[in-house]
């Protein structure tokens, strides 16, 4: 074997010539997926002047250098364009979404904790916190079944910090 299982790392031997050049390559790749950020999932077209170290998930319908690398991560080095393809559970930052997105095995997927809320099936289940509720008092007839109601519902909004206390 004379690759790592999971991201194609290169292996070093024992007797092997320029292992430098092996061993530079699996940084690389580490650089690139560890805590991993790139600037956008949205370009299919490589940027005319990358930057050292920017990162991208290639789009559909890539072209030039990128042609036939959709889905994986391109990531400018030295070395020109490397490409890692994505694996399932692998999660990065995404720069121009604001949000992570993670790979399932088959497809990029938007991350369930976002900047606005909380998602779970592509839909908004948690938002961001509102103001305070007051507990209600007062009125002209009291109904202590729903006033307890009420206030166990605020209660719990409260605990789990959807609304101000």
């Amino acid at each position: 074997m004379d690759m790592t299982a999971r991201w194609a790392m290169p292996m070093l031997f024992a007797g092997q010539a320029q292992k430098e050049i092996f061993h530079n390559e699996a940084l690389v790749r580490i650089d690139a997926l560890l805590h991993g950020r790139v600037e956008s999932a949205d370009v299919a077209t490589p940027p005319a002047t990358p930057e050292l170290g920017q990162c991208w998930i290639v789009a559909a319908g890539a072209t030039g250098d990128w042609a036939g690398q959709t889905g994986s991560v391109a990531c400018w080095t030295d070395g020109g364009w490397r490409f890692v393809p994505p694996r399932a559970g692998l999660s990065i930052d995404v720069a121009d979404r604001g949000h992570a997105l993670f790979h399932d095995g088959s497809l990029w997927r938007d991350a369930l904790v976002q900047a606005d809320g909380l998602y779970l099936e592509g839909e908004k289940v948690v938002g961001t916190r509102q103001a305070a509720i007051s507990t209600p008092a007062g009125g002209a007839v009291i109904d202590a079944e729903a006033r307890s109601t009420l206030a166990a519902i605020l209660v719990a909004l409260r605990t789990h910090g959807l609304i101000e206390s």
